[in-house]
């Protein structure tokens, strides 16, 4: 036998052993990178997993807050919440606020990151001032709103000279709710939207400039298609965050449902059937019907974007 026909047998065999030594390695890796994330799997699995599937089970009971005396009632609670006009009021609600956020904050949040980007004097001035606000707890930023509100004592009135009573009429007590959160998180997708600006190479405003592209044609033709992604993925995270509103509406409400029920949101309903009626089971029903439909709205976004970038290509 050769000294090349030993190296052709023995090639397969030195592959063989390679690749069982690779998957022994693997295997080792796993299981010691598995001890890193068992306390994240267990700590995930007891207060997020669990409790999703004890909401499930309840919302086919009857249990109260006590948790004693609970009978199974099959699909009573979901047909009752199909009729319950007030779980689609609340619904209602949460929709109406979700679409005046989501466009006024995606436009202002480009406006402002526009104007921090292209600024000179005082950036990190700016920068500051406008993502500050987000930093700020829920509770805080209600509160400090629901005084300027204030229909006697309040800095909005006395400035513009008005006596509109932003919290006690039902024309106008959403519509505050939604100046305060587009002050109070616009910062976030400000972020977003800086970073963004800041990673367009420059070489392709310089090359639109020896072009004889103004100002307009460069945002419309360079600036806006290179930030078609973030604009989706700011989109996206305002209509789910939106949809869940509770704090700034519970807060500035003094935990009221508002005047005539106007803010009263989906999910403080489902707060109020719990721990107001004590109806456990009831309120668990209307949380899956929310997850639902978040759930539905997350999957939209991203078949939507799935087909956009499969034209793209």
């Amino acid at each position: 036998m050769t000294a090349t026909s030993a190296q052709t047998i023995a090639a397969p065999a030195r592959a063989k052993t390679a690749a069982a030594s690779a998957g022994l390695r693997r295997g080792q890796g796993f299981q010691h990178g598995g001890w890193f994330v068992a306390p994240f799997l267990a700590l995930f699995a007891l207060f997020v997993i669990w409790p999703l599937l004890r909401g499930v089970y309840l919302s086919f009971t009857d249990a109260n807050i006590s948790g004693e005396g609970a009978s199974f009632v099959g699909l009573g609670n979901y047909r009752e919440a199909l009729e319950d006009p007030l779980v689609w009021d609340s619904l209602g609600h949460s929709a109406y606020f979700t679409l005046l956020v989501v466009p006024c904050i995606t436009v202002l949040a480009f406006l402002l990151a526009m104007l921090a980007h292209h600024i000179e004097r005082g950036k990190w001035l700016w920068r500051l001032c406008f993502f500050a606000p987000f930093l700020l707890p829920s509770t805080v930023a209600a509160n400090l709103w629901q005084w300027l509100f204030n229909p006697g004592t309040g800095m909005i009135n006395h400035v513009f000279g008005l006596e509109t009573p932003w919290l006690t009429d039902k024309s106008y007590a959403m519509l505050a709710i939604v100046i305060q959160t587009l002050w109070w998180t616009v910062g976030f997708s400000f972020l977003l939207y800086l970073a963004a600006l800041q990673g367009i190479p420059g070489h392709l405003y310089e090359a639109a400039r020896l072009d004889g592209a103004n100002a307009w044609h460069r945002m419309v033709h360079i600036t806006l298609p290179m930030l078609r992604n973030i604009t989706g993925l700011v989109i996206a995270l305002q209509i789910l965050a939106s949809l869940q509103v509770f704090d700034q509406a519970v807060v500035m409400m003094d935990f009221l449902p508002g005047p005539e029920g106007s803010t009263r949101t989906f999910v403080q309903y489902t707060l109020e059937e719990g721990f107001t009626s004590y109806r456990v089971g009831y309120a668990s029903a209307i949380s899956v019907i929310f997850f639902v439909i978040i759930a539905a709205v997350a999957l939209a976004r991203m078949w939507l974007l799935r087909g956009r970038e499969e034209a793209a290509r």
